[in-house]
């Protein structure tokens, strides 16, 4: 006796066809939808985020700059190791950094050739112009009103260091023991590269020759503000034209 074959059993065609609709409608409504919460999620934590603590020092900087002017150069070397050439400028600044990349440049444009002058050339020496910017009351220890930056020529022997041409035009010098360079022309009278908390005693002098300090703040950049931004409206944009097609 031959077995009976039953078909299997299916479901109504009428029953099918909403649940397959319904599923292709909510994957571009559901996808987009998360996006934009999850965007709307980072920029409430962005906003909220609190200000990060950072340790920095209170320290002179050392840089160097070409005779023809231009931008200075956080030195390599320390003022007893670097040879400057006859022409060339030399800058200390003092203030509070974090480290090299965030250290202050001394302030002004002064060339060369401003800065010495006054003071002619002879052989057997050169001439170094020296920029010494004592920074201001926000960077000063006690933050009192530091002295003015000021500019001299040192005229040095040949083979002088920086550290030889500073000596000559900013004494007295005080060194430590390890020949960090703790004070020019006797300032600050105590301490020495001191560690300090830059989130409330951060310096607010310009980076730049004589620019504009910068606004700082703890909170997002515009630019990241306005990426966001526009990537939420490309989400809502989405989710409008899902709805649009549901419709």
């Amino acid at each position: 006796m031959t077995p009976r074959r039953y078909a299997a059993p299916t479901r109504p065609r009428a029953a099918w066809v909403p649940r397959i609709h319904a599923a292709r409608l909510s994957l571009p409504v559901v996808a987009p939808l998360s996006a934009l919460f999850a965007i709307l999620g980072l920029f409430a934590m962005l906003g909220a985020a609190p200000a990060q603590a950072a340790d920095g020092y209170r320290y002179w900087s050392f840089w160097q700059r070409g005779g023809g002017g231009g931008s200075w150069s956080y030195a390599t070397q320390g003022p007893s190791s670097a040879r400057p050439g006859d022409g060339d400028m030399i800058g200390f600044r003092y203030a509070v950094s974090e480290d090299s990349d965030d250290a202050t440049r001394p302030r002004g444009m002064a060339d060369f050739a401003a800065v010495c002058a006054d003071t002619p050339a002879t052989d057997g020496t050169k001439r170094v112009a020296v920029v010494i910017d004592f920074g201001t009351a926000t960077d000063a220890p006690d933050r009192r009103t530091p002295p003015a930056p000021r500019t001299e020529c040192a005229r040095v022997g040949k083979d002088a260091s920086a550290g030889d041409a500073l000596a000559a035009v900013a004494k007295p010098l005080r060194y430590n023991s390890t020949a960090l360079l703790c004070a020019i022309s006797g300032y600050p009278e105590t301490g020495c590269g001191d560690k300090v908390d830059t989130s409330v005693d951060a310096h607010a002098a310009p980076k730049g020759d004589g620019g504009k300090a910068d606004d700082g703040g703890s909170g997002p950049s515009a630019g990241l503000i306005g990426g966001l931004a526009a990537v939420v409206l490309l989400g809502a944009a989405a989710v409008w034209q899902a709805r649009r097609r549901r419709v």
